[in-house]
């Protein structure tokens, strides 16, 4: 008895936030029509206190394991599950005033993204391959259904439609990696797998095999090439505030699901599934770049991004070494809040009726509010990894890993390909301060929106001086792993 009180204290967060998110449901039922916000108001409320609850959480000793072995807590789970709550409450404030203008202010919305948060967290704290995958669905199901949310849009449709059958393809392909590990090894448990790997020889083929189908179901869930053709459709097709949830919190929690995986249950392969890394990081650093310059969708250009900087993800993780961990975890982190401030500007420049998607509708948009175009150039010089933003450290520091362990070819590679990958988001500052508007209308955004975006994005210049402690909570959660 005492086992199992002590394994739900460790799961309390998790606990928390999908019993909330069952409370949502019922109240919002009741609620809806005459008090509309409490909905919203209730899940701020929740995803703070999973925050609270999270840290308070935090194991003394370096890692602590519950549920037969099943989860795991300690400081990668932590500080994954902490900054996914920060930045879905982020989401939430930058979302309200778009969906409600939609006609998408339902109490599912805000429950499908409480469930997402759980996937995401048990993802985080996962130690067997069931646990992982359990996590993944949930995540994977909530995306589905909260990308098909604007139910007169065809395009959120088609979206929705493609996004699930690859993602049951991944799913599948994922599912067939661990079944031949399970085969090869007789364990599902991933400290097993190790142990029992670590005993085996490092090119039998039926680990090789294995290892091979789950870096596909992980390539698809990440987006990077050749499994990336998801990417484009559902950023451009799926609601903008569905797509700055899509874009921020699943990529921290995928960190945690590649680590979980590849490092924890892995790490004696390394040789092998680094230089798979390889080809997935160079190819989609390549076409991710190259492709967006010929974009003239925004959303879409900023998915072709989002494939590129998976690439550079990548490249930390392929060092197979603590440093290059911790200067993944560092870019993603990075990355996440530079999304979250670039699809936010999207939709406090949008309105009812009218998606700023184009990148022609920000011309001359420095001419009718000088600060939003400051607020857009500085993401867009963040993302291009130029300094002094903090994008620049970010790509600096996978760099730095990469040379570490002499890799110098695939260093110079990710240079020449961050120099491409320029091109396209200075073009869309170009846009801004250069190109004649074809509008003279005043942009009317909620002031709260426009404080926070500001905060946000202001953060990306002046938490330069914070850059090495940042790095060293990374390294630290990384050194904790358990």
């Amino acid at each position: 008895m005492n086992n199992i009180s002590a394994d739900i204290q460790l799961a309390i967060p998790e606990i928390f936030v999908f019993s909330m998110a069952c409370v949502i449901l019922l109240v919002d039922r009741f609620t809806h029509e005459r008090m509309p916000k409490v909905s919203f108001l209730l899940t701020q409320a929740t995803l703070l206190i999973g925050f609270y609850l999270s840290l308070v959480a935090t194991p003394t000793a370096d890692s602590v394991k519950a549920f037969n072995d099943m989860f795991v807590l300690d400081g990668m789970a932590t500080l994954v599950k902490l900054t996914i709550f920060f930045l879905t409450f982020v989401v939430l404030i930058y979302s309200q005033g778009y969906i409600t203008e939609r006609k998408m202010y339902r109490g599912e919305y805000f429950v499908l993204i409480l469930i997402a948060v759980v996937g995401m967290m048990v993802m985080s704290s996962a130690s067997h391959f069931i646990t992982i995958y359990i996590g993944l669905e949930l995540l994977s199901l909530s995306l589905y259904t909260l990308v098909a949310m604007n139910r007169h849009s065809d395009m959120a449709t088609e979206a929705a439609m493609k996004y699930f059958v690859l993602g049951a393809l991944a799913s599948g392909m994922l599912l067939y990696g661990m079944s031949i590990i399970y085969g090869a090894t007789g364990s599902l448990d991933v400290g097993s797998i190790r142990n029992a790997i670590q005993g085996m020889q490092s090119d039998e083929v039926m680990l090789i095999m294995g290892v091979i189908f789950i870096l596909v179901g992980i390539a698809f869930k990440l987006g990077v090439v050749p499994f990336h053709m998801w990417i484009p459709d559902v950023y451009q097709g799926a609601p903008t505030s569905v797509v700055l949830f899509i874009g921020t919190a699943p990529k921290v929690a995928a960190f945690a699901f590649i680590m979980r995986l590849l490092v924890d249950g892995f790490q004696a392969l390394a040789v092998s599934w680094s230089d798979m890394l390889i080809i997935f990081a160079v190819l989609s650093m390549g076409l991710g770049n190259i492709l967006a310059i010929a974009q003239t969708n925004l959303k879409r250009m900023l998915a072709y991004s989002t494939i590129s900087h998976m690439g550079y993800f990548i490249l930390g993780i392929l060092t197979a070494n603590p440093n290059g961990y911790s200067a993944s975890l560092f870019y993603i982190i990075i990355y996440s809040f530079t999304t979250l401030a670039a699809f936010g500007l999207i939709i406090m420049m949008s309105s009812a009726g009218f998606e700023a998607e184009e990148i022609s509708d920000y011309k001359g948009l420095n001419k009718r509010h000088p600060w939003f175009a400051f607020l857009i150039a500085m993401v867009m010089f963040s993302m291009a990894g130029i300094p002094p933003t903090v994008g620049f450290f970010a790509k600096l520091s996978v760099i730095q890993a990469l040379v570490d362990v002499d890799k110098y070819w695939l260093a110079v590679i990710a240079v020449l390909f961050a120099v491409i990958g320029a091109y396209y988001y200075l073009r869309v500052v170009k846009t801004l301060y250069f190109d004649k508007p074809e509008t003279s209308e005043p942009i009317s955004a909620n002031i709260g929106m426009q404080f926070v975006l500001s905060i946000n994005v202001i953060a990306l210049l002046l938490i330069m001086p914070w850059i090495g402690v940042i790095m060293d909570i990374c390294s630290d959660a990384i050194s904790k792993m358990g």
